[in-house]
């Protein structure tokens, strides 16, 4: 049996407000929860069994995922008591598996978007006998991440987390989030303290000698951190840029549910998704966006690039670029916000 741990545990303090009640992995993307992509991508890679580590109200998951009988896919809970780092998230979920030995184990992020072959990267760990096999990407600028240069037969050389001086920019490969583990090297991961798996796990791995690969894949990824990224991610899934096994057939320039009540007049583009029960007045223009359930937007708005929350309501002709509204909060008519503003719960403007 296939199995793999998902960290899901973080508190996503880089998007709030809208993860004041929600936990990051469990902010809807393209109508679906960050992590229902991610646990779909896991099943279509042949995975059975998951074990998601939490920590950020837990509870939200479990009530949603339930064991997964609706999902297709068996589901358990390994929360934290307390923060336990990447490495120690890692540990303290290990207990909930029934692998062993040289048995692979997949560990993925929960905070990442991404088309990678999983069946693929599981397939070069076994090909290449390896202890853990990393998927790495390349990106344009590699200063926010850790970077993983390999050598000509993709053996990891180091792991240098951050890098502060152009000196350090030794490669454009970074630490993609997705990694198969024998089952085994799992077990030597500390368990009674909080442990980095980038920054202690992978060096030490390194230093003693063990095989650790690193899989270059071009193809789709994006942290989804950030509430622009977290609405880029939105819009790629809609446009079928970025794929996921729940969108099948689905994808164009919007998304909008059945149940949403958007007027004929109103244009609806760039990958925009509109949720359950939202109404959306005439001649609104909506672009990139993500507008949540039981949002209001007036006429002759024009929202871009943003992400509106559940409950929300804009008024009439209202400009909204690059914009965070927290849920229930009211915007005023004529109101235009400058890029980049954050509107908490239930505050007026």
């Amino acid at each position: 049996m296939l199995e793999a741990i998902l960290l899901v545990g973080g508190q996503g303090t880089r998007l709030r407000p809208l993860t004041i009640s929600t936990p990051k992995p469990m902010l809807p993307v393209a109508g679906y929860a960050c992590t229902e992509h991610q646990i779909a991508r896991a099943k279509e890679a042949g995975v059975e069994r998951i074990v998601l580590g939490t920590s950020y109200r837990a509870e939200v998951f479990e009530e949603y995922f339930g064991h997964g009988e609706k999902f297709g896919i068996e589901i358990i809970y390994a929360v934290e008591s307390e923060p336990l780092g990447t490495g120690g998230a890692i540990r303290n979920a290990a207990s909930h598996l029934i692998s062993s030995g040289e048995d692979p184990v997949i560990v993925f992020n929960g905070d990442v978007l991404t088309g990678l072959d999983i069946s693929a990267l599981v397939q070069k760990w076994r090909t290449a006998d390896a202890d853990v096999a990393l998927y790495l990407t390349r990106v344009e600028d590699p200063r926010a991440y850790g970077l993983v240069p390999t050598d000509a037969d993709g053996r990891v050389i180091e792991f240098r987390e951050k890098p502060t001086t152009p000196e350090e920019l030794v490669t454009d490969q970074i630490n993609a989030g997705c990694y198969i583990f024998k089952r085994s090297v799992i077990d030597q991961i500390p368990s009674d303290r909080p442990v980095s798996v980038e920054r202690e796990t992978f060096p030490e791995l390194l230093s003693s000698n063990a095989k650790v690969i690193g899989v270059v894949d071009d193809g789709y990824w994006l942290d989804l951190g950030t509430p622009l990224a977290f609405a880029k991610g939105s819009a790629d899934l809609v446009r079928g840029i970025a794929p996921s096994p729940l969108l099948k057939g689905r994808t164009g320039e919007a998304l909008i549910e059945p149940t949403a009540k958007v007027d004929s007049s109103a244009l609806i583009t760039g990958g925009t998704y509109i949720g359950h029960h939202a109404i959306v007045g005439a001649n609104a223009i909506i672009t990139g966006s993500v507008i949540f359930a039981d949002v209001e937007v007036g006429t002759d708005t024009q929202i871009k690039n943003s992400i509106v929350s559940t409950g929300a309501n804009i008024s009439s002709g209202c400009e909204i670029v690059d914009t965070v509204i927290a849920e229930r909060a009211q915007i005023g008519a004529g109101v235009k916000l400058e890029p980049g503003t954050l509107v908490f719960p239930d505050e007026s403007r």
